[in-house]
């Protein structure tokens, strides 16, 4: 099988929000070696989710440090939204929106997740309305009535569970995250958490490095 690069990552995760840069130049770096692709991890379903000052009291201190770490910034209009405290956070209506996205235009899923994350953060948009993902599929060219229509049929949802299922196989419960893949039960994990893009490289060329002794 291809070499596979498998990064882990949900909507309502800052440090993937932190992480987004990392993974589009590793995506560009790496796109002629692994096959890539990207998996929700379900991080806020079920019970945890509720509005963010219930399920992420720390939002407020923690949001700092992601931006100290990443250099990413969070946006005014986000940072009002979280005094106020009521914006919903639950993983599973972003998680079928790429679900939905993967089928219509699986070539352009990281610009996806990456433009979807700035509309979270900085711009402060609901993650639950309709509305964000018909802004989006229009911005990619997609159909927005069919669009919020796929996400509304049970396949799609059915598609994100199982992405969070794989997830949990994986054992992962720290987001970001990354594998390799060298075969059907081989993985390489090369991020739990935020990497620098040196870090990733590092990681990255050790394993094809160890590959390669194998062969």
């Amino acid at each position: 099988m291809q070499l596979k690069f498998i990064y882990i990552y949900d909507a309502l995760c800052t440090w993937c929000y932190g992480f987004s840069p990392v993974i589009k130049a590793v995506r560009d770096k790496y796109k002629d070696v692994f096959e890539f692709e990207i998996l929700s991890g379900g991080m806020i379903t079920g019970t945890r989710t509720g509005p963010v000052s219930v399920v992420y009291p720390t939002f407020k201190d923690d949001y700092k440090q992601v931006e100290e770490l990443t250099g990413i910034d969070f946006g005014e209009a986000f940072l009002h939204e979280l005094d106020k405290g009521s914006m919903i956070f639950d993983s599973e209506r972003p998680s079928i929106a790429l679900s939905v996205f993967k089928l219509a235009m699986p070539q352009r899923v990281f610009d996806f997740i990456y433009d979807l994350q700035q509309s979270i953060f900085y711009e402060g948009k609901d993650p639950n309305s309709d509305e964000l993902y018909r802004y989006h599929a229009v911005n990619f060219g997609i159909d927005p009535d069919q669009f919020i229509y796929n996400m509304h049929l049970e396949q799609f949802k059915q598609d994100a569970y199982y992405e969070f299922a794989l997830a949990r196989q994986l054992q992962v419960n720290n987001y970001p995250a990354a594998f390799i893949q060298s075969s059907d039960n081989h993985f390489f994990m090369v991020a739990r958490g935020f990497a620098t893009l040196e870090t990733m490289e590092l990681r990255i060329d050790n394993v094809l490095k160890e590959l390669e002794a194998k062969q």
